[in-house]
């Protein structure tokens, strides 16, 4: 027999439903099938509440429910795509082939989630050694697999800089930086060859980087985007259309490099009403 699961115990998973869509969504490369596999972990909890181990912090007993999910279906959750994201899915598909097994969860949930190697290993249910292991593989592997041009969208100077030198020490190349929207949109229209959009929500004049992408992608197609805001929670509220790929201000060198990596294993985006 089941039993429910206590009022305090739904505020403290409702507390780290955001997160948890964050890092589903940047695991599937879909934010559909990201939030398919949240919704799903909620529905196993209320089925059977044993599985959010109250022996855990509140985020790791939520996250291991997750992954007790995700083990048993061995695959990103497909909803019905169209024929071009059906091609994109299968490349992304190939690309995830090539790597060792559980690194790019063990990845995700060190950078982008900021879990230490021994709450990685609790969430996925193995050693600390294992997950550090697993974390470094990742890196080495994504680092070898992925390289383009990216376009950085950010109006703030120093971050601009740093962003420019991380990715360019992981082997990818500037196509340009935009402060502005528009500045988005020409930068964009003298060189469209770029693989990847990395920008800021609220710029330098007032204008939306999230526009800017949008009106960019329906110029020159879908592209893989990471979108960065100092405020995350209010872009993971569930309501209406939201990024795949997020990474919070501040950010650590480490989720800017997991979040390129992993976004350019995928070739479609989800765009974001600004």
């Amino acid at each position: 027999m089941t039993t429910s699961v206590s009022p305090s115990r739904s505020g403290e998973i409702a507390e780290n439903i955001p997160f948890l869509r964050r890092y589903a969504r940047a695991l599937t490369g879909s934010r559909e099938s990201g939030d398919q596999y949240a919704a799903a972990t909620l529905e196993a909890i209320l089925a059977d509440p044993s599985i959010y181990d109250g022996d855990y912090s509140n985020d790791i007993a939520l996250f291991r429910a997750f992954h007790l999910i995700w083990t048993s279906t061995g695959a990103p959750v497909s909803s019905t795509p169209t024929d071009a994201e059906t091609s994109l899915a299968r490349s992304a598909q190939a690309h995830l082939n090539k790597l060792t097994p559980n690194t790019r969860e063990a990845l995700l949930l060190n950078t982008i989630e900021e879990f230490s190697s021994e709450a990685v290993g609790q969430i996925m249910g193995i050693g600390t050694d294992e997950a550090a292991r697993l974390i470094d593989t990742a890196f080495q592997e994504m680092s070898r697999n992925t390289a383009g041009r990216i376009l950085i969208i950010e109006d703030e100077p120093i971050i601009a800089l740093d962003l420019e030198h991380i990715i360019e020490d992981m082997g990818h190349r500037l196509t340009g930086i935009a402060r502005t929207e528009s500045d988005a949109i020409s930068l964009a229209d003298a060189d469209p060859d770029f693989d990847l959009i990395l920008s800021d929500i609220q710029l330098a004049d007032g204008s939306s980087g999230a526009e800017a992408v949008n009106r960019l992608q329906e110029t020159h197609g879908p592209c893989p985007t990471i979108f960065i805001t100092a405020f995350p929670e209010r872009l993971l509220t569930g309501e209406g259309s939201e990024p795949a790929f997020l990474i919070p201000k501040p950010y650590t060198e480490q989720q800017v490099r997991s979040a390129v990596s992993q976004a350019m294993f995928f070739a479609s985006t989800e765009t974001l009403t600004a």
